[in-house]
């Protein structure tokens, strides 16, 4: 099996949008026949788990996809093996076992391609346990849309904002805005795999998409990251920056009545909230109402541990709508 990996030499380095879509299309399909699920946790349970005695050699599909633990050749059908290796989807480490480059986690039922765990890649496609409160958040806050409605994932990563929101109103246009190309190829392959026909916009921040939405829904970094990798590092304001200027930004692109969703993570610094007052200043006089919520008030506990975080109590998952009221 080795030899047909040899056929087609593959570049580890090399972006995830090279990789011929029809080969990701054939392993979700494969994965959805066997009925495949997997939940992302976060990084520092991940690290928890695979470190185990017992889990350092896939043993399932779900170790394979879900894990990212390295595996024998034998562990998957020969013929998936073939075309997987061939395709640059999984890759031989030095050892002779392999290791997949994507994962595929499931959301509300639905697959999602995401990046293989460790995601410490500038580039790294996102999909973790916020995109699951993001999802649930999104079906509880928005409005049914009219038969023309168009709907903006903005930063959408591996695309589960607008996905989720795209399979409850069908009728809906939807649009996937990203500033890496790659989490813009995946979004697409999933949500192609969810039966939509979404168009993709590479874009660094919301005005450079065009028209207009009745629904955005947006999910922007949130840490305070020294790496500074576009998926993870949410700018100043203890990393609520991007959080203010894309909902800011994306207030002015709703249509009359429309709505922006946003599901983000919050420093909170002696008891205060660093982006609420922020946020409703900026919305005032703007004929906008807002919505806002503490959806979870302790995530990622790890990082205050570090020194970026050294006046930090806590990290606050939250959410709001924005409404644009002059229908």
């Amino acid at each position: 099996m080795a030899q047909i990996l040899a056929e087609r030499p593959i570049d580890t380095a090399s972006p995830l949008r090279d990789i011929d879509p029809a080969a990701f299309h054939d392993l979700l399909d494969r994965l959805d026949r066997a009925a495949y699920r997997f939940v992302t946790v976060t990084p520092a349970s991940h690290a928890h788990v695979v470190a185990r005695p017992d889990r350092r050699q896939a043993g399932s599909l779900r170790d394979i996809f879900g894990w990212s633990l390295p595996f024998d050749p034998g562990k998957l059908p020969p013929p998936l093996f073939a075309s997987l290796g061939r395709a640059g989807i999984i890759v031989e480490r030095d050892d002779g076992r392999f290791v997949s480059r994507v994962r595929v986690s499931s959301v509300h039922d639905t697959l999602f391609l995401h990046s293989a765990y460790p995601t410490t890649a500038r580039d790294a496609v996102f999909l973790g346990p916020d995109s699951y409160r993001f999802a649930d958040l999104i079906l509880a806050r928005m409005a049914p849309p009219g038969p023309d409605a168009r709907i903006l994932d903005y930063a959408a990563g591996a695309g589960v904002g607008g996905i989720t929101a795209a399979i409850a109103h069908r009728q809906a246009r939807l649009t996937l805005a990203d500033i890496n190309p790659d989490a813009l190829f995946l979004a697409a392959i999933n949500a192609a795999r969810a039966g939509l026909d979404a168009d993709v916009v590479h874009a660094a921040t919301p005005t450079d998409v065009a028209g207009t939405f009745d629904l955005i829904v947006t999910h922007p970094p949130f840490m305070i990251d020294p790496g500074a990798r576009a998926y993870r590092d949410g700018g100043d304001l203890h990393g609520a920056r991007l959080s203010l200027d894309w909902v800011v930004a994306g207030a002015g692109k709703l249509a009359p009545g429309g709505r922006l969703i946003l599901h983000t993570g919050v420093a909170i610094v002696d008891g205060e909230d660093v982006l609420r007052p922020h946020l409703e200043g900026a919305l005032a006089g703007t004929g906008c109402s807002l919505w806002y919520h503490e959806l979870d008030p302790d995530i990622f506990g790890e990082e205050l541990a570090t020194p970026a975080y050294a006046d930090v109590e806590r990290i606050a998952a939250v959410g709001a709508c924005v409404v644009r009221g002059d229908r």
